[in-house]
């Protein structure tokens, strides 16, 4: 980490901050704080905001676990970002996802659009793989990728897909800028 990170647990200062400390451990429970939250709080005020949203993303969409980690391990592999897909990849394995898929995922020159192969990944998950692509590389989307997934997808799901895609790009960059967990070189 490019700073220290603060102690765990942190001391507070205000009883504000012993709310949000405790908000942002009650999430942890019962690992923890990870070096991601020390790093954050630093900042209560966006330790408490990073974790209402992210908390938001993790905990309460209806996307399924194998749509939500494979989001979150492709935007990690597209941004280097090494701490979270040593966070995710379990996940996504266990939510379900082939080592053909896991394979596919984790190579950032994989060519999606010709690596759909329902044993390794669902026409669904190739198209939530496009999108991802897509917001992380260039942000435009293009409009046949996003019908693709519409294809797919509900309204709700889509922007549920949509902001995992956009939260865990700000997820990665925060963790590869600071160099959080010690992976980034």
């Amino acid at each position: 980490m490019r700073l220290p990170y603060v102690s765990d647990p942190p001391p507070t200062s205000t009883p504000e901050e012993a709310e949000i400390l405790a908000r942002v451990k009650a999430r942890r429970a019962p690992g923890g704080l990870l070096p991601l939250d020390r790093a954050l709080l630093h900042s209560y005020p966006v330790a408490d905001g990073w974790n209402s949203f992210i908390g938001a993303i993790r905990t309460k969409t209806t996307l399924p676990t194998i749509i939500k980690e494979l989001i979150i391990c492709r935007v990690a592999v597209l941004n280097g970002a090494w701490f979270e897909w040593e966070q995710h990849a379990p996940l996504l394995e266990e939510g379900g996802l082939s080592d053909e898929g896991m394979r596919i995922v984790r190579d950032i020159h994989a060519n999606i659009p010709l690596q759909i192969d329902e044993k390794a990944l669902s026409l669904a998950e190739g198209a939530v793989l496009k999108y991802t692509d897509a917001m992380t590389k260039t942000v435009t989307v293009p409009e046949e990728v996003f019908q693709e997934l519409k294809g797919f997808f509900n309204e709700r799901e889509i922007i549920e897909i949509t902001t995992t895609v956009a939260a865990y790009n700000c997820v990665s960059r925060f963790l590869v800028a600071l160099n959080v967990g010690e992976k980034n070189p």
